[in-house]
């Protein structure tokens, strides 16, 4: 009979390592409850707390370049005779994303191109100062359709490559 009560002793005993282990593992299991639920709630408040604010775009360090191909050529009266205008248009922008949307855009940007194109008075667009005026309309043509593609303007810059009036 003593030894009956010896095993139950020793059975009912748990043992020292089993307490340690134990408590380690509900410690673990709380820090990775924890840890889930900081980022469960970060996931959501960022969710709703970033409506306000514009998504981060990732710009390019290097300037990238979309020509627009082939070159517009549009006729436009002079008083004397009627004329002709060949430009060669090439946008720049640090965001691809832009380039791409303008690419897919390309119909509507070169609808836009040629009305402004062919609305020029010829003795306007025969000094700099005209080219530069007609290339900054083109720029905000141009960004203006990529806005409404994109939600941001992406272009930064529009060169005439060539520039030839007849």
């Amino acid at each position: 009979m003593a030894q009956n009560e010896q095993a139950e002793a020793t059975a009912a005993a748990p043992k020292k390592g089993s307490n340690k282990l134990v408590l380690i593992m509900g410690l673990a299991l709380l820090a990775m409850g924890g840890v889930t639920g900081y980022l469960v709630m970060n996931s959501r408040s960022g969710a709703h707390g970033a409506e306000g604010e514009e998504p981060k775009v990732a710009l390019s360090k290097q300037e990238q370049y979309l020509m627009l191909d082939p070159p517009f050529v549009v006729n436009f009266k002079d008083d004397q005779s009627m004329r002709f205008l060949q430009v060669g248009v090439s946008l720049m922008s640090h965001d691809a994303a832009a380039l791409a949307a303008a690419k897919d855009a390309d119909p509507v940007i070169r609808n836009a191109l040629v009305m402004l194109f062919s609305s020029q008075d010829y003795s306007i667009l025969s000094d700099a100062a005209g080219k530069q005026k007609l290339q900054a309309q083109a720029l905000d043509a141009v960004r203006k359709i990529i806005e409404k593609r994109l939600g941001r303007p992406g272009v930064e810059a529009l060169y005439f490559t060539s520039f030839v009036m007849q």
